[in-house]
């Protein structure tokens, strides 16, 4: 796509002028600043003063935590609280330009950024994406490698000394020399003359939220520090780059990440076509291609209710989704759902500051660039289809009066994989109750060679069958076969999802969903006669009585002869539990060792439960 625009238009000649191409003013352009409400403008100006406290030390044994003990947070929590800051103080200096302690605070978190042996987080200290966790405790500042957030702090740190030139430069001109030659040496020459860096797609590796993330923050660092000739280099570049990222997306436009990932992936798909937009006065403008448009509708189609969307893989029940891109995204590409949606996330955010990571451009936009009539009075939610499907994600989703269900049918090498092939998730009336217990706290171990020792991301503890007392195994080989969906259900083949070990010669897995229940049949052929145990993950603390297992809303009724047991999975990681806190309950269901197994399954919903 913008290979073919490249060849038949000259970019070169479409970009504005440096002071037109930004989205943002600076503090010497004052209208913008005192259009701001007075609401705003104090929820700057006390995010800005906490910067008058100081910045945190970032030292190198809270780099060395990652290798050592596998701690992220040791590092990223003073890393991030920084640039937090930072961006807190430029703003505030832009409400109240004559606080000189402001200013200091603004110089100070450029110096401290600045003097950094390193941008990138001690996770990421691996160009190729190919190293054990840990295996370079300690950055090399004469080789820089470009992560996510080393490019996030480029453009931020690009943006405040753009923002703030004028008043860095009555302190010191070297401030400014300094970020532009630090981030000439960090982020543009690597980014120029490098291709080992994964995601930058010459590797056969795929790719994901990586390549628009980083791609868009060069991108804005060098439209507002660039040379005219660095610029003419590097849009090609990217756009080659962003090429192969899209050509490695399905065309039904779904994130195997999940939403909370779509956040930073087609979220920066945006960002970056977003500043291409402003750079060149709309005259680039890719929003009508059909893939674009697609990945921009994957939060309306995965959307349950309220808060809650799917969240299959390392995915959080409920993300922390941005509105505004949202609903400017719906805006470009005509999506009325996708603008209603976004609205109404952003209504429900009392606070300017970013949701998820530091990304200074975002709050610029929102602040200086707001979508017309977001914040009109909020029109009811358009009615949402009965079924969704997206084929080549192979998610699929049921609506009815009271219940909602999906399930993934896929391969356990998707990225940020679960073995989760064939699994599902049920709500009633708009809450969980069959669950994906999602993410937690990335560690060493969630990117390494244990990452299938942590319970969550294990076959057995998703909704799934364990045959034998084996359970779904990670890789490509390990799949969904023959799926067939409809708009009231599916069927399809989870033989491949299991290794030899389970002997299961054919397994079939079947939902159908009604107005009142979902029913799940399984049936197996296995090699010779084997136990199988049926797992459901639930919210709610289930109660037997009569044959029926209830929890919530729902109900389900148990086969005869099979043994039921009910373990309780306290919530103890901090990211799980904004979603889920408390406690989950894992239910198995055991039928004795036969060679075959036809087991049907009806959860039912119950009005008053």
């Amino acid at each position: 796509m913008f290979d073919a625009f490249l060849r038949t238009h000259d970019l070169d000649a479409l970009l504005l002028p440096p002071e037109r191409r930004r989205a943002f003013p600076t503090l010497e352009d004052r209208a913008p600043w005192e259009a701001l409400s007075d609401g705003v403008k104090a929820q700057l100006l006390a995010w800005g003063r906490e910067a008058l406290e100081g910045y945190p030390a970032v030292i190198a044994t809270q780099f060395l935590a990652f290798a050592r003990q596998g701690n992220r947070q040791t590092y990223e929590a003073p890393y991030f609280r920084r640039r937090t800051l930072l961006m807190g103080a430029a703003l505030a200096l832009g409400v109240t330009p004559e606080d000189s302690r402001l200013l200091d605070a603004v110089v100070d978190g450029l110096w401290c950024i600045l003097e950094e042996s390193a941008w990138i987080l001690s996770a990421h200290n691996d160009p190729t994406g190919a190293a054990p966790p840990g295996t370079n405790p300690l950055p090399d500042p004469e080789r820089p490698i470009i992560d996510l957030f080393a490019a996030q702090t480029a453009a931020t740190v690009a943006t405040v000394a753009v923002m703030a030139g004028e008043q860095l430069d009555a302190v010191s001109p070297i401030l400014r020399q300094r970020v532009t030659a630090e981030v000439n040496r960090r982020i543009f020459v690597p980014f120029m003359n490098r291709n080992d860096m994964w995601w930058m797609g010459f590797t056969p590796r795929p790719l994901n939220n990586w390549t628009p993330w980083i791609l868009s923050n060069v991108m804005d660092a060098m439209l507002l520090l660039g040379t005219d000739a660095q610029l003419k280099a590097a849009y090609p570049r990217a756009m080659a780059m962003l090429d192969r990222y899209l050509a490695d997306q399905p065309q039904d436009g779904g994130c195997d990440e999940g939403v909370a990932y779509w956040n930073m992936a087609g979220g920066s798909l945006l960002d970056f076509l977003e500043s291409l937009r402003t750079a060149t006065g709309g005259q680039a403008d890719f929003y009508h291609d059909p893939l674009i448009r697609a990945i921009g509708d994957f939060p309306v189609k995965a959307h349950i209710d309220g808060p809650w969307f799917w969240n299959f893989a390392d995915c959080d029940a409920q993300p922390l989704l941005d509105g505004e891109r949202l609903y400017r995204y719906g805006l470009r590409t005509d999506n009325a759902a996708l603008m209603t949606l976004g609205s109404r996330i952003h209504a429900q955010r009392h606070s300017i500051r970013p949701q998820d990571t530091p990304q200074m451009n975002r709050v610029l936009f929102s602040l200086f660039q707001p979508p017309p009539e977001m914040e009109r009075a909020l029109r009811p939610m358009s009615v949402q289809p009965s079924a969704v499907a997206l084929p080549r994600l192979q998610v699929f989703g049921w609506r009815g009066e009271h219940l909602y269900a999906a399930v993934k049918g896929g391969h356990n090498a998707e990225s940020h994989n679960h073995n989760d092939v064939g699994s599902f998730i049920l709500y009633a009336d708009g809450e969980p109750h069959v669950v994906d217990a999602g993410n937690m706290v990335y560690t060493a171990k969630t990117f390494g060679p244990e990452r299938y020792t942590l319970w969550n991301t294990r076959g057995s503890c998703h909704n799934l069958p364990l045959i034998g007392g084996v359970e779904q195994q990670a890789g490509r080989c390990y799949e969904a076969r023959d799926v067939q969906a409809d708009d009231r259900g599916i069927s399809m083949s989870l033989a491949a999802a299991y290794p030899q070990e389970a002997g299961v010669a054919a397994l079939r897995r079947t939902l159908r969903m009604t107005a009142d229940y979902l029913r799940l049949t399984d049936d197996l052929t296995l090699d010779c006669p084997r136990d199988v145990v049926w797992v459901f993950l639930l919210r709610h603390r289930p109660t037997a009585e009569d044959g029926l297992l209830r929890f919530g809303r729902l109900c389900l009724r148990l086969p005869d002869k099979l043994a039921l047991q009910v373990e309780e999975l306290p919530v103890t990681d901090a990211r799980m539990a904004r979603s889920f806190p408390g406690s989950l309950w894992r239910v198995s269901l055991s039928a004795p060792e036969a060679a075959a197994h036809r087991m049907t399954f009806l959860f039912e919903y119950h009005q008053g439960s």
